[in-house]
């Protein structure tokens, strides 16, 4: 998810979001210790997109 599609969001969108790209994240973790994955790649993705959505929920609550 790009910054321009995280920026339209509401802001319990984006707190939906962050909570599933979490639950996501704990699965491919789980997923990848036990076999490896074919793109271990996207457990980085995954991380950067909450790491995104953290930061503007940071920014928005800060401008409330």
């Amino acid at each position: 998810m790009k910054q321009q599609e995280i920026t339209k969001l509401s802001i319990e969108d984006v707190k939906d979001q962050l909570t599933n790209l979490k639950a996501k994240l704990a699965k491919m973790k789980l997923a990848h210790s036990v076999a490896p994955m074919e793109n271990p790649i996207q457990i980085k993705d995954t991380r950067k997109t909450i790491a995104r959505l953290m930061t503007e929920l940071t920014k928005r609550e800060a401008q409330a």
